[in-house]
């Protein structure tokens, strides 16, 4: 293995920074995961029981004002006092989301930042409505960014059980049909929803045709149908919404007894630590950070670790980042084309976005400086169509459309973000490092103006690719 600082931090963080050093070797990349994050300012990002709160004050203002005599003077004062609330509330998701901006450009640990996006992704629940979306920036910050060192089954239950999951794949619709809930309805049709069973089987843990039938998704999903969600408590099991009878997942019987939130835990465990898993999640982390079509050494190496550490992230990520094919220089069977996401938040690195101005951030100024940006390139911010995440085909990203949108934003964002743009000819070293291919360098010295040059830099394949 070959270790190249540059590298590590274009392929496995958010690219090179003129403030914060990269990291050394690997051993220094592996004790920056595994140990506490470096502090950020105004990174008061609230625990799910406030956001809880919070979205049941919305609600009761809403549903107040509503019941206000309409065209009431006391009706229009209700209205009003809910849309600041709502308002405000907008305002810090955006404070939020621009924390999270502000963690990948300052943090000196991009490995993190790159991998809590990685699950974020892989773990994807877009909020269905207003509410969910206000908590969407919440649940990865409580459910997801915490276990991005941990073993797999933490973040498994954490993120498969969160509120935002649950509802995202309407859960709480789902009631075994011979449930004491459902025989104490009959008028109503009460049925199970295997949304949350598949996706947790298909996506989450074993993978696309792995060692499962639909047997074991029907199981899984009435053994699962106790879980809903309550405004207050949060994730509840209820066990008159289960299905009677214990349920086989896989040959193994859970819930013998009365089904139980510990059984349903049992099973997530059981599915984290299966080889399938093992074999699934590793390949996701190669393709996503070393290359379309990985080593297949490379691959076994990681799903071996995983299974030696039952599913222990770090050290999983370790074994990544200590074979040799994960730092083949791009062109030689290594090296991805950066998705809108990953482009944008190392072009803001890159130019040292002063953290005031991505943590103090408006709703208005994050939609220009990311939402309609990353909408443009085909890449709404966590966002994707389904709970299969964004695609990683490079050809999925190379449009016409996306790379107009990406040349507008390099020539307009960076005068907005930034005091004063840098002089591109010093830009293309911090950008790129001292292997920026000479034509870059020629480009950058020719332009006319720094808010050219800057763009050319940023439009360069060179930057395009990790």
């Amino acid at each position: 293995m070959v270790f190249d600082s540059d590298m590590a931090q274009t392929r496995f963080g958010y690219g090179r920074s003129p403030r914060v050093a990269g990291p050394r070797d690997v051993d220094e990349m592996v004790a920056r995961l595994r140990g506490a994050e470096a502090p950020l300012a105004d990174a008061d990002i609230p625990s799910d029981a406030e956001m809880r709160q919070r979205i049941a004050d919305l609600t009761a203002m809403r549903r107040t004002y509503r019941k206000a005599d309409e065209g009431s003077t006391e009706r229009g004062r209700l209205k009003q006092k809910y849309n600041a609330a709502r308002r405000a509330t907008r305002e810090d998701v955006a404070g939020w989301i621009g924390v999270t901006l502000a963690r990948r450009v300052w943090s000196p640990d991009g490995l993190r930042e790159r991998l809590v996006a990685f699950w974020a992704d892989h773990f994807s629940a877009p909020g269905k409505n207003e509410q969910f979306r206000f908590i969407a920036p919440t649940y990865v910050a409580n459910a997801v960014r915490p276990f991005v060192a941990a073993r797999f089954e933490e973040m498994l239950i954490s993120a498969a059980l969160h509120p935002q999951m649950l509802h995202y794949l309407d859960q709480n619709s789902s009631i075994g049909p011979n449930s004491s809930m459902a025989r104490a309805r009959p008028e109503k049709t009460l049925g199970l929803n295997e949304n949350l069973a598949r996706e947790v089987l298909e996506l989450h843990t074993l993978g696309v045709g792995a060692a499962y039938a639909q047997h074991d998704v029907r199981q899984l999903a009435e053994l699962l149908a106790g879980i809903t969600t309550n405004p207050k408590k949060g994730v509840v099991y209820v066990t008159k919404r289960t299905e009677p009878g214990s349920h086989t997942v896989l040959g193994k019987e859970y819930g013998t007894r009365r089904a139980r939130i510990s059984d349903v835990k049992e099973v997530l465990r059981d599915l984290a630590r299966h080889p399938d898993t093992a074999r699934h999640i590793s390949r996701k982390l190669a393709v996503h950070f070393v290359s379309e079509q990985p080593d297949e050494d490379l691959l076994v190496s990681m799903a071996v670790r995983y299974l030696e550490t039952d599913g222990d992230l770090a050290e999983v990520v370790e074994a990544m980042l200590r074979h040799p094919a994960s730092w083949r220089p791009v062109g030689e069977g290594s090296g991805n084309f950066k998705q809108p996401d990953l482009f944008l938040s190392s072009a803001l690195r890159a130019l040292a976005v002063p953290e005031r101005a991505l943590t103090g951030v408006k709703a208005n100024q994050l939609n220009r400086l990311l939402g309609t940006p990353l909408r443009t390139m085909g890449q709404p911010w966590r966002r994707p169509i389904g709970p299969d995440g964004f695609a990683e085909e490079d050809s999925h990203w190379i449009t016409a459309q996306g790379m107009a949108a990406r040349l507008q934003w390099a020539l307009s964002v960076p005068t907005a973000v930034v005091d004063e743009l840098p002089d591109p000819r010093a830009f293309v070293e911090t950008a790129l490092g001292p292997q920026a291919p000479a034509a870059v360098r020629f480009a950058a010295e020719a332009a006319e103006n720094r808010r050219e040059g800057i763009a050319l830099v940023l439009m360069s394949p060179a930057f395009q690719r990790v």
